[in-house]
């Protein structure tokens, strides 16, 4: 088979032993680094891609994506709005509509909320309670994750409560035990002075997700919550939207603003738009998806490093080579060899090396990533303290691809120096002594 003169050499060099065996130690622990900085690096960017996905389904899945309020009731010109409603029709009914037909929007799910204390017994927390129609909730992150009752429950039940694991424990209740809920900032007077309001209600379900919200959300059918928040109606001043993806909800919410400026300045008073503002989930969450964001980067920086200190390895193993061969490098000169093929001959020689160390680093690196969990019960580590819980892992194919590609261009640029330097060797004076 053809083969270009100087591949050929290169080659033969880089599977040549070095007399003192130094060069051939510094080799092998430059393609050792490699590997393992590879290796490494596809194994952490795995699980932190698994910590991030499961932040996203956990605490995405709950925390709504985009929140409408409805503003209607301070507007002026309300009765003006209600006359183009249909009687008895609630008025987030077209509001929820209009946004189901918006670009990335999955669901529309009506909700009132407010801070409150539930008690105990044994125990009191603050929480955020809900008030949810279930009928609309089929699809919620909630239903999925019960341990005990229905969400559905809380349409049959009435003064219901649906709650998370980690706050029944604190409480110490368990599903049928009876909770009070109790409004701070609400009050009634009564023949006892001004006091909270508050009511008993039933524990109806409990939910388990493993995230931040399982002792912080409490859930109730929004008829009673109106009735607690002493509101008309079903109450419901809210709807929140779930995406296709969590991180188009700035552009939905551009989309939605700019619809709502067009609406004003055509007073399109009819207009379900007209009068709702909008938050995202980022102004409650941003900041912790930017903080493991930023972890990951800094993971991808370090490990980098490593990759980057093997590949020097492959300069000084390389420059070592270059003044062992200069005599050899002296007599290809003076038989016509160019002095690109010199350059060619130690970017060969140094890319064999980068080549293996890059290929088995990429295999055990998936190999660690496709079962780091079996391997980490059989090995006995437990990262987490307690139990046998599993690493969130997942591997995404793009990351695997730019660590490979960018640990091989790597170490084509440590070869670069030393493949120069070769080729400036002067056969005449290299040759003079020997």
């Amino acid at each position: 088979m053809f083969q270009p003169i100087s591949i050929f050499i290169g080659l033969r060099y880089s599977r040549s032993k070095s007399p003192t065996g130094f060069v051939s130690f510094i080799t092998f622990f430059s393609t050792v680094g490699i590997l393992l900085g590879v290796a490494a690096l596809i194994t952490v960017v795995s699980v932190m891609n698994g910590f991030e996905g499961e932040l996203k389904k956990r605490i995405l899945g709950i925390v709504p994506h985009v929140i409408v309020s409805d503003l209607s009731n301070n507007e002026p010109n309300k009765e003006a709005i209600k006359e183009t409603r249909t009687p008895h029709e609630p008025s987030w009914l077209a509001l929820r509509e209009e946004l189901l037909s918006q670009p990335h929007v999955l669901q529309v799910t009506p909700f009132l909320e407010s801070e409150a204390l539930i008690q105990s017994p044994n125990g009191l927390q603050g929480v955020l309670v809900q008030g949810i129609m279930p009928k609309f909730e089929q699809s919620n992150i909630i239903n999925s994750h019960m341990v005990a009752g229905s969400l559905e429950n809380l349409s049959k039940q009435s003064y219901s409560v649906v709650i998370g694991q980690a706050l029944a424990n604190k409480l110490q209740v368990s599903l049928g035990d009876e909770v009070r809920l109790v409004l701070p900032n609400k009050s009634v007077f009564t023949p006892m002075g001004r006091i909270p309001v508050q009511r008993v209600f039933n524990v109806a379900g409990i939910f388990h997700i493993g995230s931040q919200v399982d002792d912080a959300m409490v859930y109730v059918d929004s008829r009673y919550g109106a009735k607690l928040l002493r509101r008309k109606g079903d109450g419901i001043d809210k709807l929140r939207l779930y995406l296709d993806d969590a991180f188009n909800a700035k552009r939905v919410v551009t989309t939605l603003e700019q619809k709502q400026k067009d609406s004003q300045q055509n007073t399109q008073q009819n207009n379900p738009l007209h009068s709702v503002s909008f938050s995202t989930w980022d102004e409650s969450q941003g900041a912790l998806f930017s903080a493991v964001k930023m972890e990951k980067n800094m993971m991808w920086l370090m490990l980098s490093l490593i990759i980057a200190v093997a590949t020097f390895n492959i300069v000084s193993a390389l420059v070592m080579v270059v003044v062992e061969k200069q005599a050899e490098i002296g007599i290809l000169q003076t038989l016509g060899l160019a002095r690109i093929d010199v350059i060619k001959i130690f970017i060969t020689q140094g890319m064999v090396n980068g080549l293996w160390g890059v290929t088995l680093g990429g295999l055990l690196g998936l190999i660690l990533a496709l079962n780091l969990n079996d391997i980490m019960q059989v090995v006995g580590v437990n990262l987490f303290g307690f139990g046998m819980q599993d690493l969130p892992v997942k591997l995404e194919w793009l990351d695997v691809l730019t660590i490979i590609f960018s640990a091989l261009i790597m170490s084509f640029l440590a070869t670069l120096y030393p493949a120069y330097q070769a080729s400036t060797t002067q056969p005449a004076q290299v040759l003079r002594n020997e």
